[in-house]
């Protein structure tokens, strides 16, 4: 099932951000866009990456008034661990959220699956995933890649500048490869057979 334009569900979940440990809930996402990017683990291999990516462009998503959440079924004393740690990682200032009770991910539906004699279990680690979450809770994009492909900040900021601008112009549509500034398309019968 789609989780798209559906409302994200209730978690409650401690988190780590500014060299301290917070609680955080759906309430504190409340009137802001957001960015839940899911990852395997703490201390691996492509996800130091991806968390690097990110916080090399966090002040072009505050720009855009995005929050961005960072999130993996470690615990947040492994998040401060990691982050006081890495080099790579410890430049990280967007929340960390630990999801050791797997409530968030499985909320997202995000949860890594193996067989077991024939029976479907949780593996306990998230896909890698991307979800940006408008400012009711609705969640406007979903993505989820496999094991070993990195993510990208540029294109996710270009994701989410259109997801805003078609926010602000309902009747309008990006096509591919939109960029800020770029031209939009007007659906109309007019346009029909003729892009």
């Amino acid at each position: 099932m789609s989780l798209i334009n559906t409302k994200i569900k209730s978690f409650k979940n401690i988190a780590f951000k500014d060299g301290k440990f917070i609680n955080i809930s759906e309430k504190d996402i409340k009137d802001k866009w957001s960015v839940f990017f899911f990852y395997p683990a703490n201390f691996t291999f492509v996800c130091p990456t991806e968390l690097s990516d990110l916080a090399d462009h966090y002040e072009e998503f505050k720009q855009l008034d995005v929050e961005i959440y960072s999130i993996s079924t470690d615990t947040h004393f492994s998040h401060k661990e990691w982050h006081d740690n890495s080099d790579t990682v410890n430049k990280v200032k967007y929340t960390m959220i630990g999801d050791p009770s797997w409530v968030l991910t499985r909320n997202f539906d995000v949860m890594r699956k193996f067989q077991d004699n024939g029976i479907e279990k949780d593996l306990g680690l998230s896909d890698r995933a991307t979800f940006i979450i408008d400012p009711k809770g609705i969640i406007q994009t979903a993505e989820i890649t496999s094991e070993g492909i990195g993510r990208d900040a540029s294109d996710l900021l270009r994701k989410i500048k259109a997801v805003q601008y078609i926010a602000n112009h309902p009747t309008e549509v990006c096509p591919a490869k939109w960029k800020e500034g770029e031209e939009t398309l007007l659906p109309s019968i007019d346009l029909v057979g003729k892009i």
